[in-house]
């Protein structure tokens, strides 16, 4: 990009948002690939369209005081950040885990508003979560809790305001009790958060969307270089909601999904995941990854999620947590002969990583346009709400499926129109820029 006005946004973002890596790193990743944007629309540039999306429209920071099951009170911190609005009310997920600060909802935040524009649904981009871990916590804390987080946020929220979803140790039973609480607080019924259970306005295929649309991304990715997951080797990182739902829809397809991981350490199991088992361990037991030995006595347990990345594959499905794939890790992959990496978690390649895999000629999706199909369900779900109807599975996965091939079109058409051919990470970002853009130019000095 024009290093002058590159220098000049980057500059303004780290001096306003110190101590922020993972935000500081989101944008430096959009910025750099939108040179040509302002040369041809200079308009953009003049009326500061940039400057103004990296400024978040509201960051809301407040307590969240809860008793536990010993009757002591703790205090943890709660978040959210509704960051643009321009093409509908702001729209992500809530994550509940330690690591959880300003300045990673921030990133979150910011990458939430091109995934969402990618997806064409009428939502804009926000995120939201807190510092408490539901891990190792009673269902009377994680409700205790739940309920006093949403006893600040329910003023900050509402169906055409912004609208949560779950993400990170948020599943059905926190959207449960945040629902619940919303509810009572408001005395409405109404479709505010997302990824609700069924019987209270949920969608099917929720559950699966974002898994499944990770991996209908990468099967246009892998149809790009004339083949399919027939025979083909995965590895998945992760073994929450989106590792399950992907490992289901590859096995589904032919491929083979021969290691997962938590945050202890990797599974391998050659012959291939047995899916059942990981789900009762994970999604009902709510145990660790180790645990499958118990059920495939021949798989190996390794400590270090990290090693994950030296076990020789085809494909590569980092759904876990952000930088978790380094350029160390990235260069093993591709001596290993992987051809392809899509990001199904929130930002999991460093920048180091992403080049080795662009500079070396295996497709990568970034996870912008390669895990939108969790939000993309998740405005499928606003709109069964706001017309009272639920759809059938196939209908919504369906549809899901033409929104992921619609997104992977508009990376590829972006990236060719403005001179970077194959290049899906400038293609997503060039695309969803422009899309928030023409709506903010559309609505004024707002």
């Amino acid at each position: 990009m024009n290093s002058t006005y590159a220098d000049s946004v980057m500059s303004t973002v780290t001096s306003r948002n110190p101590a922020e890596p993972e935000y500081i790193q989101a944008v430096r990743e959009v910025v750099e690939t939108l040179d040509p944007v302002i040369k041809k629309r200079p308009e953009i540039g003049r009326l500061k369209i940039l400057e103004r999306i990296v400024e978040p429209e509201r960051q809301i920071i407040f307590r969240v005081p809860w008793l536990d099951d010993k009757g002591e009170v703790q205090v943890n911190r709660g978040y959210r950040v509704e960051f643009n609005s321009a093409l509908g009310p702001y729209k992500g997920g809530l994550r509940l885990h330690p690591s959880v600060n300003l300045g990673i909802i921030k990133f979150l935040g910011f990458e939430q508003i091109f995934k969402n524009a990618l997806t064409t649904t009428p939502i804009g981009g926000g995120k939201g979560g807190s510092d408490f871990d539901p891990k190792g916590k009673s269902d009377m804390e994680v409700m205790r809790f739940c309920q006093s987080f949403m006893s600040e946020l329910f003023r900050h929220i509402g169906p055409d305001t912004d609208v949560p979803a779950g993400d990170i140790g948020v599943g059905a039973r926190e959207i449960g009790f945040l629902f619940g609480q919303y509810k009572k607080l408001t005395n409405t019924f109404t479709g505010v958060l997302t990824g609700k259970g069924l019987l209270y306005g949920g969608s099917l295929a929720r559950t699966e969307a974002t898994g499944y649309g990770l991996v209908y991304f990468t099967t246009r990715m892998l149809r790009d270089r004339n083949t399919d997951w027939k025979g083909k080797k995965v590895v998945i990182s992760g073994s929450g909601n989106v590792a399950i739902y992907a490992t289901e829809k590859v096995q589904s397809l032919g491929g083979t999904v021969i290691a997962l991981s938590d945050s202890n350490g990797y599974i391998l199991d050659e012959e291939g995941i047995d899916l059942a088992a990981v789900k009762r361990i994970k999604e009902v037991e709510r145990g660790r990854i180790k645990e499958y030995l118990g059920v495939r006595p021949k798989a190996v347990y390794s400590d270090g999620w990290e090693g994950i990345w030296t076990v020789p594959c085809d494909v590569a499905l980092p759904c876990a947590t952000q930088n978790e794939l380094d350029g160390a890790s990235a260069e093993i992959l591709v001596k290993n002969g992987c051809i392809a990496v899509a990001e199904g978690a929130n930002m999991p390649s460093t920048p180091e990583a992403v080049e080795c895999f662009k500079s070396s000629g295996v497709s990568f999706g970034p996870a912008k346009a390669a895990n939108a199909g969790g939000v993309a369900t998740s405005a499928l779900e606003m709109a069964q709400n706001s017309m009272r109807l639920s759809w059938t599975f196939q209908e919504v996965d369906a549809r899901l499926h033409g929104i992921m091939d619609g997104i992977y079109d508009q990376c590829r058409n972006a990236a060719a129109q403005y001179g970077m051919d194959g290049d899906l990470v400038a293609g997503a970002n060039i695309a969803g820029f422009l899309r928030v853009a023409e709506a903010m130019l559309a609505q004024g000095l707002i």
